[in-house]
């Protein structure tokens, strides 16, 4: 039995990761949870699973937390009382757990990052589904896994569909993974994405776009804030510079492709022109499954894909002029150093405001592209922990400052 560490085990990766810990009980056992503000739904999970440990983010939330536990009825508590922490020091004692075996990195937003670094610090393995972790922190992390030896597998249903399709080839390694080092034999990556929520949409009809017409996802049941981001098809820029640290290519070989059944998740061309592509229903638990259990794969009960109900199967450029997100990811990457980290804090923020009404759709990539452009001076070519940590946080408010000037136009919405 594998024994794993859940961190965000109330989010959507979690919660699944959890299903399927219930569905294999005798390969995962759970050891380790760490959550947020959701305690109703952490009580019942310790129930189920009888954690060793388990942190929240928030102190002043544990004893909440503990007085839950105790109303739990007496078939519902768990096996064994976990131990309780909080706060960072909890969260990266959680993740960095001694008889852990993988850690499942499912906290969304640079929040994660501390407690993954903590696990491969501990030299575990991660199923990372934290697109952040390389993202905002890339030239940070590479060095830590080199050091530890931990193996990364992705999670993200797109990196987990490139690195299936690279399973059985002689240059087949999940050493190779975060190293920076080009994958021999590997041309190029076509990242497959939806188009979102407004892939049908007019891009002129965007001024009028809601929150709810945003959250409102074709075809995966997500997080509300990666199906914005899947709606600026920032998602996907995210994932380009996620799949340059992971198998080093150049951006100029990694593209991206509306497909809007969602059912191949992503392609490799090979140096003589091949293209191998993965396919499956539009679920996380497939990839998520297979970063468990590798280098096995289980058998499951689960719908088998049948490409004749499916009919057709089609392709598109994503339109420029309707994405400028995906322009902006782009152009961070290749800019690198600290601005992936500054791109990524100021689209979690602006996310973040046109959730809470505070701003337009609209007005995501222009306070993306507003912040970037004060930073471009300030780039830091091999940041240190600290400097990623600090334009994090100066981004943020960079954001907030800038949405001022802004708030006028909800008058329009």
């Amino acid at each position: 039995m594998k024994a794993i560490s859940v961190l965000g085990s109330t989010g959507s990766i979690g919660t699944q990761t959890l299903q399927l810990a219930e569905e294999f009980p005798d390969r995962f056992g759970v050891v380790a949870l760490t959550a947020g503000r959701n305690l109703a739904l952490l009580s019942e999970q310790i129930g189920r699973h009888s954690p060793e440990v388990v942190a929240l983010a928030d102190p002043q939330l544990l004893p909440e937390l503990k007085a839950r536990l105790d109303a739990l009825e007496p078939s519902a508590r768990p096996a064994r009382r976990p131990e309780l922490l909080a706060g960072s020091d909890g969260l990266c004692a959680a993740a960095a757990w001694s008889s852990a075996e993988l850690v499942v990195t499912g906290i969304v937003g640079c929040a994660g990052l501390l407690p993954t670094l903590a696990a491969i610090r501990a030299g575990k393995d991660l199923a990372l589904a934290n697109k952040e972790t390389l993202i905002a922190a890339g030239p940070v992390v590479l060095p830590e896994l080199k050091r530890s030896g931990s193996r990364l597998l992705p999670a993200d249903s797109e990196h987990s569909a490139i690195f299936q399709c690279l399973q059985g080839t002689p240059w087949a390694d999940t050493a190779r993974l975060s190293t920076g080092i080009p994958t021999p034999g590997l041309r190029g990556i076509q990242l497959t994405a939806s188009g979102g929520a407004f892939r049908d949409w007019p891009a002129a009809d965007l001024a009028k776009a809601t929150v709810a017409d945003a959250t409102s996802h074709p075809n995966w049941s997500m997080g509300r804030k990666i199906t914005v981001d899947s709606a600026t098809l920032m998602n996907k820029g995210l994932e380009v510079i996620e799949a340059h640290y992971l198998f080093g290519l150049d951006y100029d070989a990694i593209e991206i492709v509306i497909h809007p059944q969602s059912i191949i998740h992503s392609m490799v061309e090979l140096a003589d022109s091949s293209v191998l592509a993965q396919l499956g229903w539009p679920d996380m638990k497939l990839p998520l499954l297979y970063c468990l259990s590798w280098p096995e794969r289980l058998p499951t009960p689960w719908r088998r894909l049948d490409l004749t109900a499916v009919g057709q199967l089609s392709f598109k450029a994503p339109d420029q002029s309707k994405y400028p997100c995906m322009a902006l990811a782009y152009a961070a990457g290749r800019s690198g150093g600290t601005m992936p980290a500054v791109m990524n804090a100021a689209n979690e923020q602006a996310v973040a405001l046109f959730l809470d009404e505070r701003v337009h759709f609209l007005d995501i990539p222009r306070l993306i592209e507003r912040v970037c452009d004060r930073h471009r001076a300030e780039v830091k070519a091999d940041p240190s922990l600290s400097d990623v940590l600090a334009v994090d946080a100066w981004a943020r408010q960079a954001v907030l400052e800038a949405s001022a000037s802004l708030a006028p136009k909800l008058l329009l919405a």
